[in-house]
């Protein structure tokens, strides 16, 4: 039996997955500020790794996001300085994904800088695809929401870089707690009239899905924008002051109205780039919709607007029943740690 140890390494949280072939036995998430220094990340990986025996990993494979971080001058800087702690930290063989070119040397960093930047989401796509013929794959985080058609077993992607995903839909700045509200919606119903929404980082979508009553506050690592309390009341707080109100210019019920509108206001703007994604790929309209991330609770909503079946990203390989959610949160992480043990 082989043992991996996938890690996706973001800006804002480190996680890791070990499988066994292909059941996965252990998940971790670290809250990682990487524009805030390295120092968060090195802590990060220090507290994964003490709880690891790592004479008994064969491999290790890593994924990123992180090098788009603001601490790094380039993407290419943030790629070769990612690269080149994790190949120092980790013991043994260490690998690094490069999407459509495979797994990658830590050598390879420099000459394949832009083939291992962002690729997270094609180890997560790339797993669904070998499982299934046909899908839409969706992948929501605190941050982002990816969306590939999967066609022919294959991960049908027309982007491959950040810009490129950016254009072609593919990749939507929209997440299920860290994206402000500002970036969600322009105006915002409230008490019969249209209100327009300020430009301040007053409430996160952290607030509305707390308010709206599906948050697991296991998903919501970061401080509020206040830096105060994650209570109900301490979102309503938050969020009235969105369109320059207090909490006591109106009651709970109003408050949780005008947070079910900004849920409404993201999904529309996923529901449009997934459209978008559609019109272009033959995709049947029995192909399932295969759901992971924080915001599965968003993803399948969508899914019934989609009128399409629903397919948990755990349901694709061997993973515990206590281990599902923490599998969704760490996707990619999990999807590598299992192809790179296929792989061989």
């Amino acid at each position: 039996m082989t043992r991996i140890l996938g890690w996706d390494v973001g800006g804002a949280h480190l996680k890791a997955a070990l499988a066994e072939d292909d059941r996965i036995l252990r998940v971790w998430q670290e809250k990682t500020p990487l524009w805030q220094g390295l120092d968060h990340l090195e802590a990060g990986l220090g507290r994964i790794l003490a709880e690891i025996d790592a004479t008994s990993i064969d491999r290790h494979a890593v994924t990123m996001t992180g090098e788009l971080s603001d601490v790094f001058a380039s993407r290419r800087e943030g790629v070769e300085t990612l690269s080149r702690l994790f190949a120092e930290r980790l013991s043994g063989d260490v690998s690094l994904y490069g999407g459509g070119a495979g797994l990658l040397s830590p050598g390879d960093a420099r000459s394949h800088a832009d083939e291992i930047a962002s690729a997270n989401w094609h180890a997560s796509a790339a797993l669904a695809a070998a499982s299934i013929e046909e899908a839409v794959f969706l992948d929501m985080g605190s941050t982002t929401t990816d969306i590939l058609p999967v066609s022919g077993g294959k991960v049908a992607n027309l982007g491959a870089s950040d810009n490129g995903r950016l254009v072609s839909g593919e990749l939507v700045y929209q997440g299920y707690t860290r994206t402000p509200l500002m970036a969600v919606a322009s105006t915002a119903a409230f008490a019969g009239r249209l209100v327009p929404v300020m430009n301040e980082l007053f409430a996160t979508m952290a607030d509305v899905q707390r308010i709206t009553g599906v948050l697991d506050e296991g998903d919501d690592l970061y401080p509020a924008a206040d830096g105060e309390e994650k209570t109900l009341e301490a979102s309503r707080r938050r969020l009235a002051r969105m369109i320059g109100l207090d909490a006591e210019d109106g009651t709970d019920g109003a408050w949780e109205w005008l947070a079910h509108g900004f849920a409404e206001a993201q999904l529309r703007k996923v529901h449009d780039a997934v459209l978008l994604v559609l019109s272009r790929e033959d995709i049947s309209e029995d192909a399932p919709v295969v759901v992971a991330g924080t915001g599965r609770p968003v993803l399948k909503r969508l899914a019934a607007r989609l009128d399409r079946g629903v397919v948990d990203f755990p349901d694709l390989f061997d993973c515990p029943a206590e281990l599902r959610d923490a599998v969704c949160r760490a996707a990619p992480a999990a999807a590598l740690a299992v192809l790179a043990g296929q792989a061989g």
